[in-house]
């Protein structure tokens, strides 16, 4: 039976051997054993038993990093393969709420004429604008209820619910940009129009006192200027605290910064970006900045901001993965200008991959790597730019 089978008469054979085979004569075992004073030599000495013995600390840690911040998929499809995402088990999985949301109607890039002015839009999964309250004007605590994805922007949104018993309908809800660890359950307070009477314990100040220098009433006025100063401080400057650009410390990180004293916020609102507070002028009305691309420039004192750093930081380092993920965005293709006709972009033409040795250029004709269109701040045009102290750093300047 066993010769129909492929290597059965060597598996007889073995079994035959071990069976003719002596029997070992039976162990004596001693009362005492005795060991032996040397160790035995490690027979095992291939390079392949050493490696892996030796592990690579720093390639494991750089791994257990990227691992717990960002989560991947088993490709079990090409479009799995390359996805990564950053991990937000605290977002809110469910709808937002209906009433501070308005329909987006989508127009392809097009003008009332029809004509594309706007390329590579179209299509895309439908969508509602979320109604963020970039004001902040309403005094109180509001609590934190949770934490949103929010379509239309990077970062993520949070939604408010306000304390005061008198508030009612939409002023009892608001969506505001989530700051860098913001979670459900926090308190945040805007304090835009001005510090409470009674806010710090013991100290019936002014607010024109506060934020002043302290320097008319002597010693005594000064050590408790200093002390409710610093007491206002510990209680106002939290992560999603609005506050005025005079009652911020120089240092302080901030967001959502606004240009006019009851104007929105209009800089700093992407995912993961952050201003500084640089300095104060004495005497004057400008508070120095230093924003996300490097730039200095002047803000009035009266201008409000928001404590802490934009949420989402990891944002930027995410993989689409395929690019039907980018059309369920919203994203159509973008086509290379040698791939085009002469008639279509300054690159197209010609036989084979050739732009006739020009210097690479937009569709419109101008420049697109590095070739600077506008003179902003102070080597521009006269009184171009008065707000600009410093520009953001450029080539040699951002590299070093």
């Amino acid at each position: 039976m066993l010769s129909s089978v492929r290597g059965s008469s060597r598996l007889i054979r073995s079994c035959l051997t071990l069976k003719r085979a002596p029997s070992s004569p039976p162990l004596l075992l001693s009362p005492t054993p005795t060991f032996p004073s040397t160790p035995l030599p490690h027979r095992n000495t291939y390079v392949t038993a050493i490696w892996k013995n030796t592990k690579n600390t720093e390639a494991e840690a750089a791994y257990s990093r990227t691992e717990n911040i960002f989560k991947t998929y088993k490709p079990v499809t090409p479009g799995l393969r390359h996805l990564r995402r950053p991990l937000t088990p605290h977002l809110y999985e469910g709808r937002p709420v209906r009433l501070l949301t308005v329909a987006k109607r989508k127009k392809g890039g097009r003008n009332a004429d029809g004509h594309i002015t706007v390329r590579h839009r179209g299509g895309g999964h439908r969508q509602r604008i979320r109604t963020l309250d970039f004001k902040r004007m309403a005094p109180g605590v509001h609590d934190v209820v949770r934490i949103e994805y929010d379509p239309g922007r990077s970062a993520h949104i949070a939604l408010l619910h306000n304390r005061d018993e008198k508030a009612e309908g939409l002023a009892k809800w608001s969506y505001i940009i989530a700051t860098e660890g913001m979670r459900a359950g926090d308190q945040v307070q805007s304090f835009r129009q001005g510090i409470p009477e009674g806010f710090i314990p013991g100290f019936e100040l002014p607010s024109e006192e506060l934020e002043g220098e302290g320097k008319n009433g002597g010693e005594e006025s000064s050590s408790s200027h200093s002390l409710a100063l610093g007491i206002l401080r510990s209680m106002t400057l939290k992560p999603g605290n609005v506050l005025p650009l005079k009652l911020i410390p120089p240092g302080t990180v901030i967001n959502s910064v606004s240009l006019k004293p009851e104007g929105p916020a209009l800089l700093v609102r992407s995912a993961g970006t952050f201003a500084q507070v640089v300095s104060h002028e004495e005497g004057g009305k400008y508070t120095h900045v230093r924003l996300q691309s490097g730039e200095v420039r002047k803000v009035l004192k009266e201008c409000c901001a928001t404590v802490g750093k934009v949420s989402n930081p990891l944002w930027k380092n995410r993989s689409l993965g395929k690019a039907g993920r980018r059309r369920w965005l919203g994203w159509r293709p973008a086509v290379r200008g040698v791939a085009m006709n002469a008639c279509d972009h300054p690159h197209g033409g010609g036989r084979g991959k050739s732009k006739s040795n020009k210097h690479p250029v937009s569709i419109w004709g101008w420049g697109t790597k590095g070739t600077r269109t506008r003179k902003p701040g102070p080597k521009g045009p006269k009184n171009s730019n008065k707000m600009v102290v410093r520009e953001r750093p450029r080539g040699k300047e951002k590299r070093s």
